[in-house]
């Protein structure tokens, strides 16, 4: 078709990654003519680096607790139609083998190429027509839905946004969606990075900047919330497991509280070790990376013999270990965010369907929706189960 020429169809889908993939198939083996749009050449590029490139596609425990909305709820109705087990058992129908790793996290053991392929391969069978390297101008809403694009007029009954976040913009990320939303008179929750490295302030970070690639296991509180993990010193900030699920309910101001030895107790330590003569940052570097260990010690003037460090000395340094409070800088941003949270307002969608209460026909899926799981499978799942919520108002 060229431009100037028109096409109907019953769902028009934007957004060829998880949601929109998975949502388009759905809708499809509903027997909807669908079609798939999306200004990239190829689908599923945040899929393809997902996970290191073995794409973390669900996780055993997925359950409401694992993600922030501004409506914590919002989310469970969809997560209890679409479960591990299911996805589990889609991956099962395509061969596709997996392994899985702590905390319940599941991977494609050989490549997440296999997931984007399961993905085309239903569409396929579900007769989905794609427009990839699409650019749409214009949505407009009047007896369905007009898209003006750069090859063609596209009218659909229904509309399906899953645009996905603003993170990995190189991968052409954009806020399209939101402002889709915002053009029909949706409230946006505002989006920020999630699951991102923490930057620190300039005074910590001429401080631990030489302590580049160092990690350690540590306890991090922020939000009322507390997650042990790794923790990695970068030329910047802090990254790892625990810094990344940190920042999705991190608000900036805000303290971050880091236990630096959450599974000792270095005071008992300290204390069962009174009478030794040993420096003192000689004995915390039993416990911690011996760099770490001097260099705190240096920035908290801990110096000297343990025998000769008076007892409130002591419990002074074993709360600031247990308890390290310092302010973040911010963090890296959108290049390097596995996840945006923040996004369309749930207050205005159907948590049975994800359809606009605005506007009848507009739906919203993905990570486009204000809701954004931790690390750990629980963003792709949140795709995978929020697509399948909106099919589900095509049809059993």
């Amino acid at each position: 078709m060229g431009i100037g020429s028109e096409s109907s169809w019953d769902v028009a889908v934007i957004g060829a990654g998880a949601s929109g993939l998975m949502c388009a198939a759905a809708c499809g083996a509903r027997g909807r003519s669908v079609l798939l749009i999306d200004h990239a050449d190829g689908i599923g590029a945040k899929i393809r680096v997902s996970g290191g490139g073995r794409c973390n596609f669900t996780n055993r425990d997925v359950s409401a607790g694992h993600y922030r909305s501004e409506n914590p709820h919002f989310c469970k109705s969809a997560l209890s139609r679409f479960t591990p087990e299911d996805m589990l058992a889609l991956v099962g129908r395509h061969g596709i083998r997996w392994t899985e790793r702590e905390d319940g996290q599941l991977f494609c053991e050989t490549s997440a190429r296999e997931i984007i392929a399961l993905l085309r391969h239903e569409c396929g069978r579900a007769k989905v027509r794609m427009r990839l390297g699409c650019r749409i101008a214009a949505v407009e809403a009047g007896a369905g839905f007009t898209l003006e694009t750069d090859r063609e007029r596209i009218r659909a009954a229904a509309l399906v946004v899953a645009t996905g976040g603003l993170s990995y913009p190189k991968l052409g990320a954009s806020d399209f969606g939101l402002a889709i939303a915002r053009r029909f008179g949706h409230a946006v929750v505002p989006p920020r990075p999630a699951l991102v490295p923490f930057v620190f302030a300039k005074a910590e970070r001429e401080v631990f900047r030489p302590l580049a690639g160092i990690s350690l296991d540590a306890g991090l509180s922020c939000g009322g919330r507390r997650w042990t993990g790794k923790v990695l010193f970068t030329h910047r900030g802090l990254s790892g497991p625990a810094a990344l699920q940190a920042s999705l309910f991190w608000e900036p101001g805000e303290p971050l509280a880091i236990d630096l030895l959450p599974a000792t107790d270095i005071l008992g330590v300290l204390t069962a070790r009174r009478r030794s003569r040993a420096e003192l940052r000689t004995l915390l570097a039993d416990h911690l990376p011996r760099r770490f260990a001097e260099t705190w010690c240096e920035l908290r003037g801990i110096a000297g013999p343990l025998d000769q460090t008076p007892d409130r000395r002591l419990r002074e340094i074993a709360a600031g270990l247990h308890g390290w409070e310092f302010v973040p800088g911010g963090t890296e941003g959108y290049d390097t965010a596995e996840a945006t949270a923040g996004g369309v307002d749930t207050t205005e969608l159907s948590s049975r369907t994800m359809e606009s209460r605005r506007v009848p026909g507009l739906y919203f899926v993905g990570e486009v929706v204000d809701v954004t799981g931790e690390v750990g499978g629980y963003n792709l799942h949140w795709a995978w189960a929020s697509a399948r919520a909106a099919a589900s108002a095509f049809g059993p």
